[in-house]
């Protein structure tokens, strides 16, 4: 799973993150999860892979969204039989 996630900077900004990398920087925290929403749905079109957007909160972290690739009827089906 492709995660991007959202971490506050010292001076109050909100930065856009992939892995250890910063994408984006100093933005207001709206726009930030926006893009950042925006980022994580293109990914998943793109490649087929899951990508969730996360920011922290004050007992956990909290998943702003989830991309995923629905389950087709075929691997429910396998699921349930295994």
């Amino acid at each position: 799973m492709i995660v991007y996630s959202l971490s506050q900077s010292a001076n109050g900004f909100w930065n856009v993150r992939r892995g250890g990398f910063s994408l984006f920087s100093d933005l207001h925290l709206g726009p930030a999860i926006k893009l950042a929403r925006e980022l994580a749905r293109d990914e998943h079109h793109r490649s087929g892979r899951s990508a969730c957007v996360e920011m922290p909160g004050p007992a956990s972290t909290i998943r702003l969204a989830h991309y995923a690739r629905a389950p087709r009827f075929e691997d429910a089906d396998a699921a349930v039989a295994a």
